[in-house]
């Protein structure tokens, strides 16, 4: 990939700040090194670097850099399913669909909320990266429920802390199957990118704190309805928990579901949703919730297990 550098920290720059010891190295602006440490893509001797740290000379520095050609763009094209739950000047929430990505990357040429929402003609936060501007948090593309987007900079800048500082309460709902051994717990695993497929994730020794708190509400013969909430947000977090506890969301064939439980249910994607996000709104500091319902596929799933008894 020729996003890719791997070096060790030159002598000269051995007690810098990270981010302007990548600018000074890769004649990148501060601004951008620090969304490529946001993003996890610079690692120092095997552990992510935040933009604030601190170099070492000889330290084994990895940086995957966004493609300079083609650069990724917002387009407006309007989304079907993508539902507005509440706007305001700070604020839009929305109920992401099914297949569609939260903002463009590279290789993705699905439709994307913030693409939606430029084709709805709601002018969103310019703050962030150019294809993530006005994004605080993101849902995988096969993950359906609610989210928030920032409007104004202000709201970006609260909105950003308050997910940094875990402030925000976000309660998914996710079949998996089996029955978890405790009903209610908590999983305190760190997670990384899979060691041989670049496509997954997997609990790692040295990954990302990772934490995951569930109750199961619901049990069933082939599988349990739980409660999750998330203390951190990881990528694949709550798939990549219940994988690693051989209890797999029901038809996440990803991360290890069964295909067969998965077609006699008609889940074609994994059975996690993002039920409900709270958080103290950026203009006043009351607390606001937000909920969605479940789609088709998941309820009509759900609907066979409970009339199966």
């Amino acid at each position: 990939m020729s996003g890719y550098r791997t070096l060790p920290v030159p002598d000269g720059l051995d007690g810098m700040r990270v981010d302007a010891g990548l600018a000074k190295l890769l004649g990148l602006s501060r601004t951008a090194v620090a969304a490529l440490t946001e993003s996890g893509d610079v690692v120092l001797d095997g552990q992510p670097a935040g933009k604030s740290d601190r170099l070492v000379a000889g330290a084994w520095l990895e940086v995957t850099l966004p493609e300079p050609e083609n650069p990724v763009r917002v387009q407006a094209i309007a989304v079907e399913g993508l539902a507005i739950l509440h706007e305001d000047d700070d604020v839009i929430v929305v109920d992401k669909p099914v297949g569609v990505a939260v903002h463009p990357s590279p290789g993705w040429t699905g439709p994307t909320v913030v693409g939606g929402l430029a084709a709805a003609g709601v002018r969103i936060a310019t703050s962030g990266a150019a294809e993530r501007q006005g994004v605080v948090h993101r849902l995988d593309v096969g993950t359906t429920g609610v989210m928030v987007v920032a409007k104004s900079e202000h709201a970006y800048s609260v909105l950003k802390q308050a997910f940094k500082e875990r402030t925000v309460d976000k309660l998914y709902h996710a079949l998996v199957q089996g029955h978890p051994d405790p009903i209610k717990g908590t999983i305190d695993a760190p997670i990384d990118r899979h060691p041989k497929h670049d496509y997954k994730f997997a609990v790692m020794a040295n990954g990302k704190p990772s934490i995951t708190h569930y109750e199961v509400v619901e049990a069933f013969r082939a599988a349990s309805l739980l409660d999750v909430h998330l203390e951190t947000g990881r990528t694949h977090q709550i798939r990549v928990h219940f994988s690693a506890l051989r209890h797999p969301c029901v038809g996440d064939l990803t991360y290890g579901a069964d295909p067969v439980l998965a077609k006699r249910l008609g889940v074609t994607r994994q059975w996690l949703h993002a039920r409900t996000l709270g958080f103290h709104h950026p203009a006043d500091g009351q607390w606001v919730e937000f909920t969605s319902p479940y789609p088709d596929d998941l309820a009509k799933a759900l609907e066979l297990l409970r009339s199966e008894g």
